[in-house]
């Protein structure tokens, strides 16, 4: 780990902690603290308030292996999420892996924007989740609308299958069926709700993300292409035959794409109604209606 005396007795909680906050903070890494010891209750199965409960307890010899060798990943800036290989998002607790992005808050907006744009709460919606990843926005809103029924589609069969393991662990997987796919290209039969979070990102722009991102987090996810739009041309192209009549598309956008993607949107013959910002003010989350 390192040479740097610690108060604590080697090999306890508080002797890890502490060699733990060094190395992260060594790493530019925010919160160090937080991290550290969010990461050794992950390791001991434990909570944060039990290590500073007891500092001096010992670690076992195995854990503390573990616990070594997921911190250094962290040092290398490996995202938190792919350690614990959990993730909050909405109502729940979702897996998480290298094969998906990272859901985060700022795509509640889309679960937001979508119970707005179905009232009814008992309707058996029929919902499509393109680019589903972990599954997070089709299984928030399936929790949501206990009578709607979806299809989550990825790129990546790794993806689709840590989808259906979250919609069986979350007790959704009766409502919930995840495919391996390009867009919706094998897909037939239309839809009263259709989320997806695109990749929106330049490419150019990608090198420059913090390295949690442009680093470990897939690529596909990610690349927008040249201007940032290039999934949004391909998704809203092929609305209007996934849309039923007054079905809607919730779309995750990026700062500064809301006009774009509206144009896009009235030039399929889709009606932009609201679009949802985020918790900093972001336009995040537009609803396009089929006629």
């Amino acid at each position: 780990m390192t040479d740097t005396p610690c108060a604590d007795p080697a090999g306890t909680i508080g002797f890890f902690l502490c060699q733990a906050v060094q190395r992260l903070r060594g790493a530019a890494i925010e919160a160090p603290r937080l991290e550290a010891r969010r990461l050794l209750a992950h390791v001991l199965g434990t909570t944060e308030e039990a290590l500073l409960r007891d500092p001096r307890a010992a670690v076992p010899a195995d854990k503390a292996a573990h616990f070594v060798a997921l911190l250094a990943r962290r040092v290398a800036h490996e995202p938190f999420a792919y350690l614990t290989r959990r993730v909050g998002f909405w109502t729940l607790d979702l897996e998480v892996s290298p094969a998906t992005l990272i859901p985060r808050a700022d795509s509640e907006s889309l679960i937001e924007a979508a119970l707005e744009a179905s009232p009814d709460k008992g309707a058996a919606l029929r919902v499509l989740d393109l680019g589903t990843g972990t599954g997070a926005l089709l299984l928030a809103v399936l929790a949501e609308l206990p009578a709607a029924q979806g299809i989550g589609l990825d790129l990546k069969p790794a993806a689709a299958a840590s989808a259906a393991r979250n919609a069986a662990r979350l007790g959704l997987a009766g409502r919930a069926r995840f495919l391996a796919g390009d867009w919706a290209a094998a897909l037939t039969g239309q839809f009263d709700l259709v989320l997806c979070n695109p990749p929106y990102i330049e490419s150019a722009a990608i090198t420059g993300l913090m390295p949690e991102v442009a680093r470990h987090e897939p690529a596909s996810a990610l690349d927008g292409g040249t201007d940032g739009l290039a999934a949004y041309r391909h998704i809203i192209a092929d609305l209007p035959r996934l849309l039923a009549p007054r079905g809607v598309a919730v779309l995750e956008l990026g700062a500064g794409q809301q006009a774009a993607v509206q144009a896009l949107g009235r030039a399929a013959g889709l009606t932009p109604e609201a679009c949802r910002a985020d918790l900093g003010g972001v336009p995040r989350a537009l609803v396009l209606r089929a006629t």
